[in-house]
């Protein structure tokens, strides 16, 4: 696996907040990038929210279902309007 190209670091998990923003993005067919700057951070903060490094403040998460078209409780919980 070529670590350079974060686009084929893979995050299969849908229990964790990361693995729903990746389940949701890839449904969308969005690239990380994409997403990133339309929430206004970083390629590799967007990718350690995915991978579960590290966590969306309070603020970002409403934004972050928004771009990715699912309801904030199923970006929470897993419960809720999901990725179509």
């Amino acid at each position: 696996m070529n670590f350079n190209n974060w686009e084929n670091v893979a995050c299969v998990q849908d229990d964790t907040i990361g693995g729903r923003m990746s389940l949701a993005r890839d449904a969308l067919n969005v690239s990380a990038q994409s997403a990133a700057k339309i929430v206004g951070v970083e390629t590799k903060t967007w990718f350690d929210w995915e991978n579960d490094r590290a966590a969306p403040r309070a603020n970002r998460l409403a934004m972050i279902a928004g771009v990715l078209s699912v309801s904030l409780s199923w970006l929470l919980t897993g419960r809720g309007l999901g990725p179509r």
